[in-house]
């Protein structure tokens, strides 16, 4: 093809025809025929050095228009044929010609830069050249084929980070935010790309919301074409990643849900997945979670959680938990059927993040509702985290604790808890290499010790029988706790021995009051105001508490007080043949609950799924 375009050249002098046609500059001559001759041997050729790029370069600089058009047309050609890093010598004749005036040139010129803009080094050197600009007024063009090339040329400069801010600030914004919305599918799809490499940062997410993207992408996920959606959909997943974006959308995008919904069965699997991972992102505010369920988005979520797929698992499971984390979708969720795919999950083995998102969103469901709770237990979650929580990874095991401290909040469960033996995988855990799971394990019991309006048929047998094993038992795990150097600890250890004193039950006493590990260090708290640091556990608490009494995580001066007010009173009892009650110590306990929700996940939990997500996929989607 290339030996034609130079046999075509209208300046070649033919017979007959020399009257017609400009006559070439000696160097152009020379250059024509040292092509022809590279190009009988094209195989063997190097056209990206030497003799080669001078030739192309002569008929690049000519100001003769039909040799632009052969060199630009070769160097399209070439490079579609073969890509690697090239230099300055031969990115400026490209460059050179991207600025003519002549429609075919700009064409093939476009076409040539967007095919070495596939390597790394050549994305740099082309905006560094000073490329931007030239590709900017050629998506500025009335020629589809131009403005088709151009964009897609910038979609993939676009693909490395290097770029992405310069991209952004070269004014490319607002003609690829217009190109978005071409009736050529295939330059729709090029700028949706483009806007899609353009939302992985914060600044540059500003700037297109600034651009007027947003009632763009919006407005394209309704697009006939799967690839536009793909890039519009994870365009506003990236987007919805930060809150003013959110508020904005909300305030300007009322059929946003809907359309996202509509989407999680769509035929192609990356827009489910992409239309899932932006309801989750959405669903970081109340608004969005509560919306979703009004959208019917669960039904949808509930069929992607129940794939076999991992990224729709993951991203659905993902969404649930964020739709949970309001409490009037708790019965509704649970209502729709999400109970037992959730647990099902808890020994998903082959991703963690799906393990951690089941466990939450379970842990939110049981947050507010003593009904959810039972149903959560009915269901064979405890079960199922006793049988897989000393096996699962340590980010899982600190959620499923937390679940347990939530669920261990019902008086009407707690005996039925005891009885499954929990404590003899929550006892290890106090001893774990993560503080989470510690300071979780350590409130789960704590919660099951306490009991609000107490009975002589209560039984706290189960406590006995764990006194001294397994791994050193209850005994261990309070004296480490006790003499940890975290004062929220120590405060879980006073708090769980008061509850376990006030029981009544005999043998707890005895134990407690005769143990030579517990009593020394109970005297030195009694003793001594603490000033050591406290640890935060679990997320930020919410306002839906039990009734129930039970461990709170206290990290102020008067939780340290409380340290050695509690210490004391312990002494005062076991020093003493007296009996402890719970109202002797109604004044000073403080009621509270377990940090019984976790926040919404995003930002950089945001990039870290999208990494997930991207990795559960077989092959990358290429934006």
């Amino acid at each position: 093809m290339l030996r034609s375009w130079i046999h075509e050249f209208p300046c070649m002098v033919r017979p007959g025809k020399a009257t017609y046609e400009p006559l070439l500059l000696e160097n152009e001559r020379e250059a024509v025929a040292d092509l022809l001759q590279y190009l009988e041997n094209r195989t063997t050729t190097d056209f990206f050095r030497d003799s080669p790029l001078a030739a192309l370069t002569t008929l690049s600089f000519s100001d003769n228009v039909d040799l632009q058009r052969s060199a630009a047309l070769a160097f399209a050609e070439i490079t579609e044929k073969e890509v690697r890093p090239v230099g300055r010598d031969t990115l400026d004749p490209i460059l050179f010609l991207l600025s003519s005036h002549d429609t075919e040139v700009q064409r093939a010129a476009s076409a040539a830069l967007g095919n070495l803009a596939v390597n790394t080094e050549n994305k740099l050197l082309i905006v560094k050249l000073g490329g931007l600009e030239p590709l900017i007024r050629q998506m500025l063009s009335p020629n589809v084929e131009v403005q088709c090339n151009a964009v897609g040329c910038v979609t993939n400069l676009a693909t490395h980070d290097d770029n992405k801010t310069k991209i952004a600030k070269s004014g490319a914004l607002v003609p690829l935010t217009r190109l978005a919305r071409s009736k050529d599918m295939r330059v729709q799809r090029n700028a949706t790309g483009a806007l899609l490499n353009m939302t992985h940062s914060d600044e540059n997410r500003q700037q297109l919301v600034n651009a007027g993207a947003i009632p763009v992408l919006v407005s394209l996920l309704n697009s006939p074409d799967t690839d536009v959606q793909y890039y519009c959909t994870t365009a506003l997943s990236n987007i919805a990643v930060d809150a003013h974006n959110r508020k904005k959308l909300a305030q300007t995008e009322p059929k946003l849900v809907s359309s996202l919904v509509q989407l999680m069965d769509s035929p192609s699997l990356k827009v489910q997945c992409q239309a899932a991972l932006a309801l989750r992102n959405l669903a970081s505010d109340e608004k969005y979670q509560l919306e979703i369920v009004k959208a019917d988005g669960l039904t949808s979520l509930l069929r992607l959680l129940q794939s076999t797929y991992l990224p729709l698992i993951l991203s659905a499971a993902a969404c649930v938990r964020n739709v949970s984390i309001h409490p009037q979708n708790e019965s509704p969720i649970i209502e729709s059927g999400f109970l037992q795919p959730l647990i099902n999950l808890l020994s998903f083995k082959e991703n963690e993040e799906v393990q951690c998102h089941a466990i939450s969103t379970l842990r939110n469901l049981a947050a507010s509702s003593e009904k959810n709770k039972q149903a959560i237990v009915k269901a064979g979650a405890v079960e199922s985290i006793k049988e897989l929580v000393l096996e699962v990874p340590m980010n899982v095991q600190s959620e499923m604790t937390a679940c347990i401290a939530v669920l261990a909040l019902s008086d009407d469960l707690k005996g039925q808890l005891l009885e499954m033996g929990i404590c003899e995988v929550l006892i290890p855990l106090t001893n774990s290499l993560s503080s989470e799971v510690q300071g979780n394990s350590a409130a789960a019991l704590g919660n099951l010790s306490s009991k609000d309006g107490r009975t002589t048929s209560d039984d706290y047998s189960a406590f006995n029988d764990v006194w001294d094993k397994p791994d050193g038992g209850m005994h261990r795990y309070l004296h480490r706790f006790l003499t940890s150097t975290d004062a929220t600890f120590q405060h879980i250890a006073v708090w769980t021995i008061v509850q376990l004193l006030e029981s009544g039950d005999p043998q707890l006493i005895s134990n407690v009051r005769n143990s030579n590990l517990l009593i020394p260090n109970i005297r030195t708290l009694a003793e001594t105001r603490t000033s050591t640091p406290t640890s935060s556990l679990g997320g930020t608490p919410h306002s839906h508490h039990s009734q129930s009494r039970s461990y709170q995580d206290t990290e102020t001066g008067d939780g340290q007080g409380e340290i050695q007010m509690l210490a004391r009173r312990i002494l005062d009892f076991t020093d003493s043949e007296g009996v402890m009650t719970p109202s002797a110590l109604a004044s000073q306990l403080q009621a509270g609950s377990f940090s019984q929700r976790d926040e919404s996940v995003s930002g950089r939990d945001h990039e870290e799924l999208r990494k997930s997500v991207r990795e559960a996929f077989a092959a990358g989607s290429g934006h």
